[in-house]
């Protein structure tokens, strides 16, 4: 999770969500319990996992699974991302002298399923940051090319290794929607509809990437600004 003016630290605990066997398919990983609870909503066959702020329970991750999927909350850089917007991470980049850029699996095809129903998909880099960005950072990270800010994918894509990562962020806060304004309420319930609905399109994408099939649409345009 990251609100790119603030976040909470709390959420997971009492979530006893490890994943000690090898899975078939994937997990996904959330910040905080809050997400977890939304994300689970649209799910029929597919772990959630609560990691915690900053992935500090990244330990609950399993050993082998066919993907690690990062969802919840994210804070925009870009201006084109409004408030309800879900961003697919094309790359997940981490800041610092250690940050790498890791490719995701299919984020155009997962863009396409998302838009199939109904939601409002674009597909983008995503950074990772260790603290809450602000002001002029926010725009520094935005011109290098960044469209959103969380807290946790670098980290569970680090843990990855060699396994499929993906992110599904959704917006609720960004340079045009402060965080520390009372519209956060609202945005915040309506992105925890939003994220209720993306189960769906994540098993879909899910399934075909199993199957081998994630280049069938990648090179298509869906979901870029």
């Amino acid at each position: 999770m990251n609100f790119t003016e603030g976040a909470g630290a709390a959420g997971g605990a009492g979530w006893d969500d490890a994943v000690d066997a090898p899975m078939l398919g994937p997990v996904v990983c959330a910040a905080l319990g809050m997400e977890a609870r939304a994300v689970r909503r649209g799910l029929t066959r597919t772990p959630v996992v609560v990691v915690g702020y900053r992935a500090r329970r990244a330990d609950r991750l399993p050993a082998a699974c066919a993907a690690l999927v990062v969802a919840g909350f994210g804070g925009a850089l870009d201006e084109r991302l409004r408030p309800g917007d879900v961003l697919v991470a094309e790359e997940i980049r981490g800041v610092g002298a250690g940050g790498k850029a890791v490719p995701c699996a299919a984020p155009r095809l997962l863009a396409e399923e998302l838009i199939r129903d109904g939601l409002s998909a674009q597909v983008g880099p995503l950074v990772t940051t260790d603290r809450v960005v602000r002001g002029a950072e926010r725009a520094l990270l935005a011109a290098q090319g960044a469209r959103l800010a969380d807290m946790e994918s670098a980290l569970v894509a680090e843990r990855a290794g060699p396994l499929p990562v993906a992110a599904v962020r959704v917006v609720v806060d960004g340079p045009r929607h402060p965080l520390w304004h009372p519209g956060i309420v609202r945005r915040g319930l309506a992105g925890r509809r939003v994220l209720a609905r993306i189960g769906p399109a994540l098993e879909r994408w899910s399934a075909l990437l199993v199957r081998g099939e994630e280049g069938t649409s990648e090179g298509s345009a869906a979901g870029r600004a």
